[in-house]
């Protein structure tokens, strides 16, 4: 038997995304967004409200990074989450992050989070408050990396349950992808 919800945004995995951008003069700002995921072959799409510092900063400068929330940094993400950057002026460094100005956009890297999506905004819908950007490019530091490729247990990501406002550690790998359902290909 199932249970009926009725419309409410729950969907698993829930991404960490730690959006940051830069403002006009800039001044690097980040914010914990959820909504957000792979929209096509080479773009991202993410849901930002307007009234957010960090979308503002996107809309002026036109840039923007996409980093993974991972467990070793889920206290400071939920701060950037927690915490808004018209009013607290620095909340990257009140976190203990530090950031380096992308090789590829113009927009900060958080050091502390290993992996990064470099993005160029493609477009913004003010009525949804959908942002799709370009993925530029996608940088991860080598303590991720196993025989070159980025590691899922190295990274070690988190997710968020918009039911119990948890985040939750990825878990052990359980099949091969492409592989394990060809038994039903007879």
């Amino acid at each position: 038997m199932r249970k009926d919800f009725g419309s409410k945004t729950w969907l698993y995995p829930m991404p960490v995304l730690i959006v940051a951008a830069y403002d006009e003069l800039g001044n690097p700002n980040a914010m914990n967004a959820a909504w957000g995921g792979i929209y096509t072959d080479n773009t991202i799409g993410i849901c930002l409200a307007e009234e957010h510092k960090t979308t503002r900063n996107i809309l002026a400068t036109k840039f923007f990074t996409v980093s993974v929330g991972t467990e070793a940094c889920v206290q400071a993400c939920d701060y950037l989450g927690l915490v808004s950057g018209d009013k607290v002026c620095d909340k990257l460094s009140s976190a203990g992050l530090h950031v380096v100005r992308s090789q590829h956009v113009n927009a900060p890297i958080i050091e502390e989070l290993p992996m990064t999506l470099e993005c160029e905004m493609v477009s913004y819908d003010l009525e949804s408050n959908h942002l799709v950007g370009r993925i530029v490019n996608v940088s991860a530091d080598e303590s991720i990396l196993t025989d070159g490729k980025i590691d899922i247990a190295k990274l070690r990501p988190v997710v968020y349950d918009t039911v119990s406002h948890q985040y939750y550690a990825i878990g052990r790998a359980v099949a091969q992808a492409f592989s394990v359902g060809k038994e039903f290909m007879k």
